[in-house]
């Protein structure tokens, strides 16, 4: 069975999607939720499912302590759910195609550093675009630029608010995530 690791920084919806997917499936479990951030509420829906929390800084992200813990727990695969910071190459080495992430775009467009959340929707909106999305995607040493797994689609509507924008972008998360991470590990 495949042992997941889900990194957060924030409210944890696509974390908790995650961890309900995978609880009684035979391929994988999510084992361990690790957090950048005291009080994000992504710890208590952890905590509420029965899923062990990690909660380190930044700089036991860079200086290897959060990659000696997933090796330490077994950790087969890396799931990154609304984490904020750039991970580190050590990493990624450590991890070669097994580190999956989600971005609120239709990646190439509107990815990069600073770029997350309502950033990305303001600058959906700003552009004009006429459609949206969610890209999930392979993490490498550059923000939101690793081999695509799966995008699926919305339209930007002439009224939209980066709000209303971000409802549609989260049902698409809700609904694809769990099940391109699940494709992904039974391919």
């Amino acid at each position: 069975m495949k042992r997941i690791a889900v990194l957060a920084s924030g409210s944890g919806t696509n974390a908790q999607r995650l961890i309900e997917h995978f609880q009684e499936h035979s391929a994988a479990r999510v084992v361990l939720v690790g957090c950048d951030k005291p009080g994000a509420g992504v710890l208590e829906r952890a905590s509420e499912l029965h899923v062990p929390c990690y909660l380190f800084g930044g700089g036991a992200l860079r200086d290897g302590t959060v990659l000696r813990e997933l090796q330490g727990q077994g950790i087969d695969l890396v799931v990154l759910a609304g984490f904020m910071r750039l991970i580190p190459a050590e990493l990624v080495r450590a991890y070669p195609d097994r580190i999956v992430n989600i971005h609120p775009s239709l990646l190439p467009r509107h990815g990069g550093k600073g770029m997350y959340g309502q950033h990305v929707h303001k600058a959906v909106i700003a552009a004009q675009e006429k459609e949206s999305g969610i890209t999930i995607h392979m993490v490498n040493e550059r923000y939101d630029e690793g081999r695509v797994l799966f995008q699926a689609a919305c339209p930007v509507l002439p009224d939209d608010t980066p709000a209303s924008l971000a409802e549609r972008i989260h049902v698409l998360e809700h609904e694809h995530y769990p099940r391109t991470v699940e494709s992904f590990i039974t391919s």
